[in-house]
């Protein structure tokens, strides 16, 4: 697992891990997750995070490899803080540590495969039904724990629940179909 990040992102990671000044770890998600992880074939330009501890640390990590830094120029890729995002209240004790071998200060840490298509609900774009739909086919979901983890851990939480819930029962009728 932890050899697992494919080049170009080795590369630009260990750049960040040789700039930081001080120990960071980020919580990822979204398309270099799913790729890390579950061989999602779709390219992405930047590591989505949503949490970055310490939190004083966010701000300098963004500075040396956000958007438009010289690193992001160099390896054409980026860090992007997702500060608007709805994910399952006890992510954290299902993070996956997918820290390469090798790193002094950078800790990469991804949300296990249901938080991750939980956070995709509210935006429920094509690239994220595709992406679910990818993870469903793979074999990698299971249908009754994300409706036990919406139910118990993002429901609770959410600004439209209606919407979210109604865009869970669509994906799980499509990409499961109607078993129960």
């Amino acid at each position: 697992m932890r050899d697992r990040i494919p080049e170009p992102w080795l590369k630009f990671l260990r750049d960040v891990d040789r700039t930081l000044q001080e120990a960071v770890e980020i919580h990822c998600l979204g398309g270099f997750v799913l790729s890390v992880l579950w061989g999602l074939p779709r390219p992405t330009g930047d590591v989505d995070f949503i949490e970055v501890r310490p939190q004083t640390a966010g701000e300098a990590l963004l500075h040396v490899a956000g958007e438009g830094t010289d690193l992001a120029k160099k390896h054409h890729l980026h860090l992007q803080h997702v500060t608007v995002a709805e994910y399952p209240e006890g992510y954290e004790d299902r993070l996956i540590d997918i820290t390469p071998a090798g790193f002094r200060r950078l800790r990469l840490r991804a949300l296990e495969v249901h938080d991750v298509v939980l956070a995709k609900l509210s935006r429920n774009s094509p690239r994220d039904r595709a992406d679910v739909e990818y993870l469903a086919r793979k074999g990698v979901l299971d249908r009754r724990r994300l409706e036990e983890r919406f139910e118990a851990e993002l429901r609770p939480h959410l600004l439209n629940e209606k919407r979210e819930r109604l865009t869970l029962e669509l994906w799980l009728d499509e990409f499961f179909g109607e078993q129960q």
